[in-house]
């Protein structure tokens, strides 16, 4: 696709999201020239200010350092986290952690958001932008535009809000508060998110909402001012297009998230990365993103199967919780998120049950 005369050409890449914009960092800092195109008029313009996790527990190496060696600096917010609190909105657990077990972060199009600092990495290194424009199909080198709307696995509603709350991230895993997913509270700095992540069932989630609400107030005093309304979609798929004709596809337009709890920016950051240094390099993106994702990807599947069969039964929930949600959780963690034979042996077992409960799903 690119020869050493491309580099005059520019790369065009549909879509101002972590990974186009994780890609075209990379190859701005290579010497490519570089378009990205942005249907909205700014970065990080589909979220409200959410504040989300930088999951720190799927790898050995920590999230930063690791975006540092794709090239990405952490110039945007970034608030490392070493306790939590879960609860099934009966009994609630507190663990803690030596290493952070997340970084929060800001979306959206405000200061310090991740949205703008990648924004404005991509600027310095010499990408040009291009806010309310779009391609024609098939003339992007590079799609990155986000999830796949006929495939949408989960679906989250909430607020963001000031408050004088100290500093927490609470997790609740309750069918009411949140359709086989999770609600969680996160508070920073005098600035706090409430959401309920919903899965299967999207149609729900305006309910399980008000259940959440329910929750988190009996379990905490927080104080809310100035509430605006936020909220989001994830895809998945176990079929990811990382390639179509000469087109590399990154991020959730390959079909690639964590459909267990829908962490999905540091793969999309890294599937950007490696579609970058395939130009610059020379070398099969498609075989690159296989070799990182598609046992990840198996294995999310089946962990949202175990996760699914859990949830349904309190005595599960509760065990789950006694026995995964530790202190110092980072190595059950990672062993959950990196494939055993066992857990692989499970996926035409999971990927069956998925097919039949999540029919929009391509498994």
């Amino acid at each position: 696709m690119f020869n050493e005369m491309a580099i005059e050409q520019p790369i065009r890449i549909l879509g101002a999201g972590p990974s186009g914009l994780a890609a075209a960092i990379n190859l701005a800092k290579a010497g490519y020239k570089v378009e990205v195109y942005e249907r909205n008029k700014d970065c990080g313009q589909r979220f409200g200010g959410d504040l989300q996790g930088l999951e720190n527990w799927s790898e050995e190496i920590n999230v930063l350092e690791d975006l540092k060696q794709m090239s990405i600096h952490a110039n945007f917010y970034n608030k490392p986290f070493t306790k939590i609190t879960v609860s099934n909105g009966k009994e609630s657990k507190g663990i803690s952690s030596e290493e952070p077990i997340f970084y929060i972060v800001k979306r959206g199009n405000m200061a310090g958001s991740l949205d703008q600092g990648l924004k404005e990495q991509a600027i310095e290194a010499g990408v040009r932008i291009k806010f309310n424009s779009s391609l024609p199909a098939g003339q992007a080198d590079i799609v990155a535009t986000g999830p796949i709307m006929n495939q949408l696995a989960g679906i989250d509603k909430g607020i963001v809000f000031e408050t004088g709350t100290e500093d927490m991230a609470a997790v609740i895993i309750n069918q009411k508060a949140a359709y086989k997913g999770y609600s969680y509270l996160l508070v920073t700095d005098g600035y706090g998110c409430m959401c309920a992540v919903v899965f299967g069932k999207l149609n729900k989630v305006n309910e399980c909402f008000e259940e959440t609400k329910k929750f988190f107030s009996g379990l905490y005093n927080i104080e809310i001012r100035n509430c605006r309304g936020v909220g989001g979609v994830g895809s998945f798929s176990t079929h990811n297009m990382f390639k179509a004709n000469s087109q590399l596809f990154v991020g959730e337009a390959a079909g690639i998230q964590d459909v267990l709890a829908g962490f999905g920016i540091r793969s999309a950051i890294t599937s950007g990365y490696l579609a970058a240094r395939s130009i610059i390099d020379g070398t099969d993106y498609v075989e690159a993103a296989k070799k990182e994702f598609n046992t990840k990807i198996r294995t999310s599947l089946v962990n949202r199967f175990l996760f699914e069969i859990i949830i349904s039964n309190d005595a599960l929930v509760r065990y789950t919780m006694k026995n995964l949600f530790v202190d110092n959780p980072l190595p059950k963690f990672r062993r959950v998120y990196n494939s055993k034979l066992l857990r692989m042996a499970m996926f035409p077992l999971a990927r069956f049950y998925m097919q039949k409960v999540h029919r929009n799903l391509k498994l």
